[in-house]
Parts: structure tokens; sequence; C-alpha cells
């Protein structure tokens, strides 16, 4: 009798063992935040195809864009005495107009939580445009906006590039020749202040 209870001690023991040692091999494996899964979970299948995280960001970075860039232009409208600047705060208000009509009616459609106010990062942005005045208003505006689409612009051209989603790939589409375009009017001011953007001082 004591032969057996000691035995069966002994399995009892080994089995808690095994049991602990393996919790944490599972249990790991499980949560969402590792490997694999992690990547998985992110992508959606959609009638348009697969909605990875990337195509989400894109199509919210892109409301984000009109949010702010839409009252810029209003600001340059008043503050600026500069036809070249009017011009481009023309093409970002009926670009910014246009975009964001797409952009929320494919949110819509892809079931993707979209914000209602500039970030942080951009408020600063529409602050020192209102800090500005006259020719420095001018210089402000131009490389802040220029900066702005200088740095998005390639980025939408790699999600052009790999999105399986076709509305994100039209979005995608829509939203680089959007940019072109302001690129474009915003070179011409003649107030963009390329040093401070290459710099990162603006």
């Amino acid at each position: 009798m004591p032969r057996f209870n000691h035995s069966a001690l002994v399995i009892a023991a080994l089995t808690t063992t095994i049991a602990a040692l393996s919790f944490p091999v599972w249990s790991y494996a499980d949560r969402s935040g590792t490997g694999v899964s992690n990547t998985a979970a992110g992508t959606v299948n959609t009638q348009w195809g697969p909605l990875t995280a990337s195509d989400r960001s894109l199509i919210v970075r892109v409301r984000l864009a009109g949010l702010w860039e839409a009252p810029a232009g209003e600001k340059a409208m008043a503050k600026s005495s500069s036809a070249t600047v009017k011009a481009a705060a023309d093409h970002l208000l009926v670009g910014h107009s246009d975009l964001d009509e797409r952009v929320r009616k494919v949110a819509a459609q892809l079931n993707v939580e979209l914000p209602n106010q500039p970030n942080e990062a951009q408020q600063g942005f529409l602050a020192q445009m209102d800090a500005a005045q006259g020719k420095e208003f001018d210089r402000v505006w131009s490389s802040l906006l220029r900066k702005a689409h200088g740095t998005i612009f390639p980025d939408v051209a790699t999600i052009r590039n790999q999105t399986q989603n076709s509305l994100v790939r039209q979005l995608a589409t829509d939203t680089n020749q959007t940019v072109l375009d302001h690129i474009t009017m915003l070179e011409k001011t003649g107030a963009v202040d390329f040093d401070a953007i290459a710099n990162g001082t603006i």
C-alpha cells in the first residue's frame, strides 16, 4: 500500500509538471498580438477583395487630409494677398471636397470608421497658419502643405500597387491624382521653403 501511494504521488507530480510546462505554449500561441495570428487578424474579406490594415489606414489618412487641408485652404483665401497662393488654395478646396465625398462613400461600403476632426499634429499646422501673417503666412502655409503632400504621395502609390481591394485601388488612384495636382499648385506659389522641408524644420 505505501508503494502504491508513492507511485501515485509521483505520477500526479509528473502530470502537474507537464501541464504547467504545456500551458504557456498554447496560451501564448493563442494571443492575438503574436506572430502570424496578428498579421491575419488585420485582413477581412469583402465583395471587392481583401481589406488589409494598410488599406484601412489609407482610407483614414485620406479623410484626415481633407479635415485639415480644406480649412487651410479657407485660411489662405482669407489671409493671403498672393494670387498664386489663392489659386493653390482653390485647388485644395475643390480637390478635397471631391475626395472627401469619395472616401466617405468607400468607408461606408467597407465599414471603416472615419475621424471627424484633424489629429493633434494637423491642428498644430493650422495653429501655425493662424499665427503667421503676410509673406510669412504664405511661406508657412505653402511649406506645411507641400511637406504633407510629399509625405503621403509615395505611401498612396505603395497601397495602389499592393492592394487587392478594387475600391481601395480606385481611391488610391483618385488620391494620387489629387495629391499631384496639389503639389504642382503649391510649388507654383514660389513660397515653398524646400530647405526647411529637407531639414525637417517645418
